[in-house]
């Protein structure tokens, strides 16, 4: 059993100095300057792909921005085009095709599945980066596939990831 302090003073003391180094320590993991870095593939003049950008970069990753489009290295990546949508990053060693949302992205990269990556095919309205004023409060239900990697001579199979209803 501890033994109390000897004086009022003396408590305090120790009371302010351990919530002190508790801040401390609080304070040092909150300024983490670790971010995890994102490649993306986009058209110059898309604005929903610039505001999904925008999304991911608030969210914590570290953003480079190829404005070259996404075709050739969508279909470099080995996704199907029948999965494509008008942007596709790279993060963590998996492709992220079109407008996943950044907790799903984080997700997949706690969990490391064996897979090629994620994608919402099409551009589904209350998506990130397609929720912004010029589509109101409208809100499309969408799928966040898993895209599995294929084996050799096969193609790629999907399986729903999360729902956004």
């Amino acid at each position: 059993m501890m033994t109390p302090p000897t004086s009022r003073r003396r408590w305090l003391t120790l009371t302010l100095g351990g919530l002190a180094a508790l801040t401390s320590a609080l304070g040092q993991a909150n300024t983490d300057t670790t971010r995890t870095a994102m490649t993306v593939w986009k058209d110059p003049n898309c604005g929903c792909c610039q505001d999904w950008v925008d999304r991911m970069a608030q969210a914590g990753f570290a953003i480079t921005v190829h404005d070259t489009g996404n075709s050739a290295m969508r279909a470099r990546l080995g996704l199907p085009s029948r999965l494509g949508s008008c942007h596709t990053a790279l993060v963590g060693g998996y492709v992220v095709e079109g407008h996943v949302p950044a907790a799903d992205i984080r997700r997949l990269l706690k969990e490391r599945p064996r897979a090629l990556g994620l994608a919402v095919p099409g551009m589904p309205v209350g998506s990130p980066g397609m929720d912004g004023p010029a589509y109101g409060d409208r809100r499309d239900p969408y799928d966040v596939l898993l895209v599995t990697r294929p084996a050799p001579g096969q193609d790629v199979t999907t399986r729903v990831f999360s729902s956004h209803r």
